[in-house]
């Protein structure tokens, strides 16, 4: 990308092709997808059908969403705080936990941290 042609203008207004550093940052996002911990595919399924469920009640019933919301904020926390101290125990690098969270290391140590504190 030529910063120099695009300047201080957003991206948007500047006259560039972007079809290189699309296509470069999807290649990206494919490989550490890729290198991520899958989820069980049981586990994608519920995720997929509690975001389903969410989204059509939303119109209907707010409220009974955001209470959920907050049912599934509690359990995240509670269990993430027991996930969040098996690498550390067990001996897993930052650097081995970045790459299962699909993330930076800096970013990884601070889910960990966060999730410890909940």
């Amino acid at each position: 990308m030529d910063w120099a042609t695009v300047g201080d203008r957003p991206l948007c207004e500047a006259d560039v092709d972007l079809t290189g550093p699309l296509a470069d940052w999807n290649a990206h996002l494919s490989l550490v997808r890729d290198k991520a911990a899958p989820l069980p595919e049981s586990l994608a399924a519920l995720l997929v059908e509690i975001t389903e469920r969410l989204t059509a009640t939303t119109v209907d019933a707010p409220l009974a969403v955001l209470r959920a919301i907050g049912v599934l904020e509690r359990i995240a926390t509670r269990v993430g705080r027991e996930a969040a101290y098996e690498p550390a125990d067990g001996g897993v690098s930052a650097e081995a936990v970045a790459t299962g969270l699909g993330t930076t290391r800096s970013k990884a140590l601070m889910l960990l941290l966060t999730a410890r504190d909940g």
